[in-house]
């Protein structure tokens, strides 16, 4: 049992020596898990660091492509593409002299993503995995009124889940409140959360803070990333990013969002952590995007459950 003064999620780390560090939806997720990838690194780990993608990879070289559906993103990777989170991270890795490597996925379903995540993990001896979802979305688990966008998230954890023999297999959610954009209730999230905890799956919460070294090198990612790609940059790492500086309420960062109102609060800087067996455990679909081969098929697979299913109607935080 962890002792109060030690964070649960690291003391399940303390003993990996090769750990994945990986974005559980698409796009800029791989950034929310940056904090933890640095803070790894400057424990002396071996760190690896993976993201399902939103960019277009189909165009990559094949010298690019360490195996099938893995391909390894550097600084200087595809640089006529004007959207490529894994490249910007890269980048933003060298200038800070880390490891400048991404490995990235394209979209595609369970079946093709566990053997490529297999392989990776084969290929580098990775004994832990932390798959990291910048929202909430990754905790709903079917029945709720509003899903957000799960099909990446829970293509992910799917495609873990039955990778059983990595010893450290967790999740980590950060970004409270930036999905209600997407209809997710967070209310209900919080009551998910407490049903984790009472399975014993739930390993507790911590903020990534300014304060840190990790914390002001990620607000700093996160600006640099915005400078990469201005025209789409992530709404999500940029309201975490301002949720660490300390800014509240209707923070535009970016054009995308001037049409709409944002709640950046203090809570989004929170990254709640939980074992990614006990997450898949209570997904009510999960079987049905088992033997899936096409991201299609899972939104498919999903759509048809929820055609089906009797949803628990969105409720308020009460204070």
């Amino acid at each position: 049992m962890t002792a109060l003064h030690t964070n649960p999620l690291f003391d399940r780390l303390a003993d990996a020596e090769r750990i994945l560090v990986a974005g559980a939806g698409g796009g800029f997720d791989v950034y929310a898990g940056l904090p933890i990838a640095l803070s790894l690194l400057h424990q002396g780990k071996e760190v690896h660091l993976a993201s399902l993608s939103f960019s277009a990879l189909a165009g990559l070289p094949t010298e690019d492509w360490i195996v099938p559906d893995v391909a390894v993103i550097t600084p200087d990777t595809a640089p006529h593409q004007a959207y490529f989170p894994e490249r910007a991270l890269a980048r933003w890795l060298k200038l800070h002299g880390y490891p400048a490597v991404v490995h990235a996925f394209p979209l595609i379903g369970v079946q093709p993503l566990r053997a490529a995540y297999r392989a990776l993990i084969d290929l580098h001896d990775i004994d832990a995995v932390v798959l990291v979802d910048g929202g909430t979305d990754i905790l709903m688990r079917g029945d709720e009124a509003g899903l957000g966008t799960p099909e990446e998230d829970l293509t992910s954890v799917a495609a873990l889940a039955a990778l059983d023999d990595v010893p450290q297999r967790l999740v980590v959610s950060v970004g409270f409140g930036v999905d209600a954009y997407h209809g997710v209730s967070h209310a209900l999230v919080l009551e998910n959360i407490a049903a984790l905890e009472r399975e014993g799956a739930y390993l507790g919460a911590f903020s990534i803070s300014r304060a840190t070294r990790e914390g002001a090198l990620f607000v700093d990612a996160v600006a640099h990333a915005q400078d990469q790609t201005p025209d789409r940059p992530s709404i999500v790492n940029g309201s975490i990013a301002a949720a660490v500086r300390g800014e509240f309420g209707n923070v535009q960062f970016t054009r995308r969002t001037r049409f709409s109102e944002l709640f950046v609060n203090p809570l989004m800087s929170l990254c709640f952590a939980f074992e990614l067996s006990g997450l898949a455990a209570r997904c009510l679909y999960l079987d049905r995007i088992e033997n899936t081969h096409l991201m299609r098929q899972v939104h498919s697979e999903i759509s048809a459950f929820r055609d089906e299913t009797i949803t628990r109607p969105s409720r308020t935080i009460p204070h």
